[in-house]
This record gives structure tokens, sequence and C-alpha cells, in this order.
């Protein structure tokens, strides 16, 4: 067959959350996947191309759905550079180094939830071969009562409902139950993303016609089965509260890096270490239910904030999707199809005949994923490998420089 490109793996994980498959190939023609079958069964013909990674686990491209590209996750310093902060070229070098980072670890699609400026689109279009990623903005935020009433702009709405669960709770009520259901209503035809924690907050929000719920800590089995029975997508973001934890820890230093609120360096708070360890825990055993009851379930990491990292903390978000009791092949849906398909990014999603051949390649078994995902073996965009991924990094700068 003309113009066909063959991909051998070891194993393949498609993302429609189906098991696991062994030694396969994926037939690839402009950009999208012809076939897949076993690699037993590789057509033999002369002069095609084939590339052999019988030692790699093929999986969908992952899918952040809560990040802030325009927020740096160090503490202290300078390193808490806001999209408020700096002049427009350090601003727009700040997404683009984190746009980066979420390519080199297999993050090909993310909602932003903090792009109140139109700078993110602005730093994809200042990169070399354009964007790396595709990007859903949520455009100007609801944060507040008074502010945010008219949802324009951005290709979903975002409404911070409650305070993040790592920060100080607000003084008051961000909003009526009668505001939010005016700004949801508002909204036309795109999908509503509302923060909320607590049984209350989320069920206001539910009521409100939400689409979608991001934290939902201490939300209840009531709401979860609310959820279930709508079709809600729900983003547990675990890896605020594991943060916190870990923040919360004797040391000092580290405690320093993850959480300023519960720790001062050297100074770690009494009884903060058993209270997160207390909410994680609940956070869990809600996202095995969920899982139980088919609530429809998605990654967001929350990147962007204190100590969570652009790219590689999906690999941390999916460890806890695990913990929590899901399948290896029900989280890696989580983190790309399901997430891909709610925000409408047609060119992500499962790996299927006649999709897109955009996928990454982890070197060894699927028993060592997630891990493995930290250091990609490869990554192909439609049919071909990324000229912007590069195995070893730290090699090739060493050859520019040299040249240099």
């Amino acid at each position: 067959m003309a113009g066909i490109r063959y991909i051998v793996a070891g194993s393949l994980i498609d993302g429609s959350g189906a098991g696991v498959r062994r030694q396969v190939f994926l037939a690839v023609k402009d950009g999208a996947i012809a076939a897949i079958g076993s690699a037993i069964d590789l057509p033999d013909h002369d002069g095609t191309v084939v590339d052999d990674f019988s030692h790699c686990t093929i999986l969908p491209a992952l899918f952040d759905g809560s990040v802030a590209l325009a927020r740096s996750p160090s503490v202290g310093g300078r390193g808490q550079l806001s999209s408020n902060d700096g002049d427009l070229a350090e601003k727009a070098a700040l997404v683009q180094r984190h746009i980066h980072y979420c390519h080199i670890h297999g993050v090909l699609g993310v909602a932003d939830s903090g792009d109140l400026t139109g700078l993110v689109e602005l730093a994809s279009q200042g990169m070399e071969g354009g964007g790396l990623i595709d990007i859903r903005t949520s455009g100007p935020l609801c944060r507040a009562q008074g502010t945010g009433g008219n949802p324009g702009g951005g290709d979903f709405l975002r409404v911070v409902y409650s305070a993040d669960i790592e920060d100080q709770p607000a003084p008051a009520p961000r909003f009526s139950p009668q505001d939010l259901n005016r700004i949801i209503r508002q909204r036309g035809n795109k999908k509503a993303v509302v923060v909320a924690n607590g049984r209350q907050a989320v069920a206001e929000a539910l009521a409100a016609g939400c689409d979608a719920i991001e934290q939902g800590y201490a939300m209840g089995e009531d709401n979860l089965r609310k959820m279930a029975a709508r079709n809600v997508l729900w983003m547990p973001g675990l890896l605020r509260a594991r943060n916190a934890l870990d923040g919360s820890r004797a040391g000092g230093e580290v405690s320093c890096r993850f959480s300023q609120r519960y720790a001062a360096p050297g100074e770690p708070l009494p009884g903060a270490e058993a209270f997160w360890q207390k909410i994680l825990a609940e956070q869990l055993a809600q996202l095995s239910l969920a899982g139980k009851l088919g609530v429809t379930t998605a990654l967001g990491t929350g990147a962007g904030s204190a100590g969570i990292l652009h790219g590689e903390s999906m690999v941390e978000e999916l460890k806890l999707f695990l913990k929590a009791g899901y399948s290896l092949a029900e989280a890696i849906r989580c983190a790309t199809a399901i997430g891909a398909g709610f925000f409408g990014l047609e060119r992500l999603g499962p790996l299927a005949v006649g999709r897109p051949a955009t996928f990454l390649l982890a070197r060894g078994t699927p028993q060592q994923l997630p891990r493995k995902l930290s250091y990609l073996e490869g990554i192909y965009i439609e049919g071909l490998p990324s000229r912007a991924y590069h195995k070893n990094p730290i090699k090739l700068a060493g050859r520019s420089s040299g040249a240099g």
C-alpha cells in the first residue's frame, strides 16, 4: 500500500478503556490510523517504512483539564510570576516554557484556567512551528460576586464558586446560588466548569446546570449519584491535596516549597499532616466510589499552582487514580479520551482506525506505567515523529553549545 507507514509496538493502550493489546502494529496513512493489527500479521512490502518500537507501549496523547500556563508553580523570589507580572516578552517566554514542558511529557492538550489577557494565544503564535499543544482557554474567569457576569470570550466557562482546596477559605460566598444560575444560563453553547467543594456548593452547582465539577472535595455520595445520572464530568484534582500533605510534613524546605499556608521554613504547623492525610484519603475514597457509580471522570492537575509542575504533574495524578482503584486502562482513558472529548479537541483522543495518528511511545511494558511517561521514547503527531521532542535534550543542548 503506497504511502503507508507501519509502527510496531510491544503493547497498545488505545484510550477506550479496553484492555492492553500485545505485539501490535499501527498502519498510518495521511496522518490517520489506517489499520491496527497483530505484529505477526504485519504486511511484508519492500520499501515500506517500518518504525520498530517493539520495546515500547503506545498510548494516546495526554490531556490536562486544569492548568494555568501563565503562572509558575515555583515558590519564592520571582518564581510566582503570573500573567499580571513582568513585561510582555517575559510573560510570553514563561507561557512558552510551560507549553514546552507539557509537550515533552506527552500532554498535547490542556484546558487553561488562567489566561485573562489572551497571553496564551500570543505565546503559542510566537513559538517556532506554531503551537506545540492544543489549548482551550476559559476567557475571563468568574471569581467573585459582581465580576465576570458576562462570560464572553474563551472556549469554555470556568466559575470559581469555592476556594481551591489548598487555599484559605473565602471570607464570604463568592456568589449566591442566584448569581451562579444567572452566569451559567448566559454561557450560550459553552461548557460550564465549576470549582466547588463541600456538599452544599456542589449541589448548588449541579442545580445551576453545570457541565463539570472541578475538585469536588467532601461533596458526598448524593452529589456523585446526581453527576452519574446527568453525565456531569468530574475532575477531582487529587494532586492538590497530595501536595498540601507533602508540604505539611516536617523538614522545612519541602514544606515551604509546596504550602506556605500550612508550614513556614523549619516550622511545620501542628496537626496539618493529619488534616491533609484525612482530606486526601476521603477524596481517594470518593473517586473509588465514583468509579463504581459510573461518574465520568477526567484528570485536571491544577498545574501552575504552587508545587504542581506543568506536564509531569499528569504522572502523579495518574498514580493517584490507580491508588483509588482504577485499572491502568481506565486511568489512561480518563487522562486522554474523556477530557479531550469534553473540551472538543478532535485531534486528540482514543486510538482507532480513522482517528488521527497522534500518540505517545513509552519505553517498557504497561506495568511500568505511569512512571515511564516521565521520560518518553517518542511522540508522534499525525503519523510522524514530533520535531519538537528530543529524547535526550541535555545531549542535544551540549552539541548546540559546542557548535556555537
